[in-house]
């Protein structure tokens, strides 16, 4: 395999969430010669400590960055410390086909990521799914939780919200402390994330009437009275597009973050072999982990590209977004089949319900 990496038309790099954003500078690729292995070196400095790296590459000029979901070694991930000199190699015959690329651009980006959660570079995700067709998704960088919300997460947080003035239709439930909390509505997701957001220092990103909401709910219809500013640095329920391309974790076109089949050995949902092609595990629920519900430890599966685990099955997870009065729920369940674990998959589902297996995750900027 060959590619010519171009001298850098521009190296992109960006810092989020705390007071003096991560750098990323002196930024260099190199291909080595006669082998598929590309040498990438930057300078990092910041305030934090844990700090979060990741890569995006254009074949195009910089039109269209893809995250490479394999390949990648080195000062790379969560956990890379201040410094000059930092390096990493990027096994560009993982994810290109061999041919000559004449236009390669690179994007080093540095964040400083909250405790529990990942970065998501910018870029677009876009190509054609098996069973939902030709899609494409678009974001800005964000933060989101490497894990769904765990009951312990959960109780932490609604603690110290019911002592501040917040009010919940729902106590929430979950199996054991590191399971993912379940049997929360929308509305009760929303104000957790604004009751986190004050805990942290943050500010709350859901307001009604111009205050940040604290207390009651507004029915199946209602939810168009909350409003989300997505511009405040507090905690939100993603929207359907920033879950959908963080779930395909840099894959592009593929029916789950990992692939096109699914097994027990990839995710917790309800087996029917006999209904999907793609569907290669056992029939019925997944009984490992005790009796009902059948829910998972979070982070039980194998985290796809971008760090994040079960964004296939476990639980259901809600969605900021809106279509009419539901809202969005994505990733399937421990209950349901394979056909909702997939990428594309999810439905619409009134704001005030709260069952069995539905949780969330969330995300900041």
């Amino acid at each position: 395999m060959s590619i010519r990496l171009a001298v850098l038309g521009w190296v992109a790099a960006w810092g989020f969430c705390w007071a003096a954003a991560p750098s990323v500078t002196n930024v260099q690729a190199a291909q080595r010669r006669g082998t598929p292995y590309v040498d990438i070196g930057y300078d990092l400095s910041g305030s934090g400590t844990d700090l979060s790296v990741t890569v995006a590459v254009s074949t195009n000029g910089g039109a269209v960055y893809f995250t490479p979901a394999s390949g990648l070694s080195g000062d790379v991930g969560r956990g890379v410390a201040q410094g000059s000199g930092k390096k990493m190699v990027w096994n560009a015959g993982a994810a290109l086909s061999p041919a000559l690329y004449n236009n390669v651009r690179v994007k080093v980006t540095a964040g400083d990521a909250p405790d529990g959660m990942v970065l998501i570079p910018a870029g677009t995700n876009s190509g054609t799914d098996p069973d939902f067709g030709a899609y494409s998704l678009t974001v800005s960088a964000f933060y989101m939780d490497a894990t769904e919300v765990t009951k312990a997460q959960w109780d932490a947080v609604y603690t110290w919200a019911v002592a501040n003035g917040y009010g919940f239709d729902n106590a929430g439930s979950g199996k054991a402390a590191d399971h993912p909390v379940l049997m929360v509505s929308w509305y009760d997701c929303v104000k957790w994330c604004n009751a986190r957001s004050e805990k942290d220092g943050r500010t709350p990103c859901y307001t009604v009437g111009g205050s940040v909401y604290k207390t009651g709910s507004y029915g199946w219809d209602g939810t168009s009275v909350v409003v989300c500013n997505f511009f405040a640095n507090g905690y939100r329920l993603p929207t359907n597009t920033e879950w959908e391309y963080a779930a395909r974790g840099g894959l592009s076109g593929r029916r789950f973050p990992w692939g096109d089949i699914i097994d027990h050995t990839r995710a917790n949902y309800c087996g029917y072999p006999s209904r999907f092609t793609f569907d290669q595990g056992y029939g019925g629920w997944d009984t490992r982990y005790g009796e009902y519900p059948h829910t998972s430890p979070a982070g039980a599966f194998a985290a796809n590209g971008y760090g994040l685990y079960d964004m296939a099955g476990n639980v259901w997870e809600w969605c900021n977004d809106t279509s009419g009065s539901p809202r969005g729920d994505r990733g399937g369940g421990w209950d349901y089949g394979a056909g909702y674990a997939r990428c594309g998959g999810g439905f619409w589902l009134i704001a005030d319900d709260a069952g069995g297996a539905f949780g969330f995750r969330s995300v900041c900027r």
